[in-house]
């Protein structure tokens, strides 16, 4: 091969290609490291201020009742408490305000000890049946909560529509009744896409262990909030989920009554349950940790 096919094949030459660029390395002494971090501390302090600034106005209060609602009867055995139909399950709470919330004031249901995340549990379930009316059948997922015990298909099946929460809330002051708005608390994603807006209920609830709220089988799975909150599954065993919005504001010092309906059943995997009330400006969350 002759001297100028060689050079054919040469690269062209430059100092990105040769790494002959011009480098710098730092050399980390204690003091350069100190000034480092204390300089970016320094810039991040207002930061940490407005961050703070903004927890502080968020108002948020949290009422644990699944023990307090328990007739002292039954405070040994609360499980016979809960699947008596018979018992009255009304238990009425008075929560103080302490500063005055702003509307929109959220009203959450937090469950603690509930894994929704559980392999067996999070597979229960049949998405095409939720948004597809000729998928009726569809419950081949859906296992033990898939068909009634006379062969005849659960609309929606699975055990995370069976397991819908069913505690109530009833809220007022001074003797006049606070609205709960139940509209509006579902991804509009969800309602859209994953809940067909002509699939109706259909013998939900109807077997002989039932296992929390029941579902209006003249509305539509598109429409029934409650439950297209509930079947998108918590990550982690305590969450919380929307169960409504409050459009009116609370004054501070008010004492709101709650009555609460006492019907899921927690006692039984030691689980508990709570309710929680947030004024949220904006996307805020009381976290004093982030500031």
């Amino acid at each position: 091969m002759d001297q100028k096919n060689k050079n054919a094949k040469k690269p062209t030459y430059s100092k990105f290609s040769q790494q002959e660029l011009p480098a710098w390395k730092p050399i980390l002494t204690p003091g350069w490291v100190i000034a480092t971090f204390l300089t970016i501390g320094a810039l991040f302090i207002p930061v940490g201020l407005v961050a703070l600034s903004a927890s502080d106005t968020v108002v948020e209060i949290i009422d644990r009742y699944d023990e307090e609602c328990i007739p002292d009867v039954y405070s040994t055995n609360p499980e016979s408490f809960i699947q008596n139909p018979a018992t009255e399950k009304t238990c009425v709470r008075s929560l103080r305000v302490p500063k005055k919330m702003v509307a929109p004031i959220f009203v959450y249901y937090q469950l603690e000890n509930f894994y929704q995340n559980h392999r067996r549990f999070v597979k229960s379930r049949s998405d095409k049946q939720l948004r597809d009316p000729e998928a009726y059948n569809d419950t081949h997922t859906c296992f033990p909560q898939a068909r009634t015990s006379d062969g005849k298909p659960i609309v929606p099946c699975g055990l995370i529509a069976w397991s819908l929460f069913n505690d109530t809330y009833r809220l007022s002051t001074r003797g006049k009744e606070i609205a709960i708005d139940k509209k509006g608390i579902a991804w509009k994603s969800d309602m859209k896409a994953k809940f067909g807006s002509d699939v109706y209920p259909k013998d939900f609830q109807k077997g002989e262990l039932i296992g929390g709220a029941k579902l209006d089988e003249k509305v539509p799975l598109s429409e029934q909030e409650n439950l297209i909150v509930w079947m998108r599954t918590a990550a982690l065993p305590n969450f919380r989920k929307l169960y409504g919005k409050i459009d009116v504001d609370i004054e501070a010092h008010e004492t709101i009554k709650a009555e609460v309906e006492n019907n899921y059943n927690t006692y039984k995997f030691g689980g508990r349950r709570s309710s929680f009330f947030r004024q949220r400006p904006g996307s805020a969350a009381k976290m004093i940790f982030s500031g």
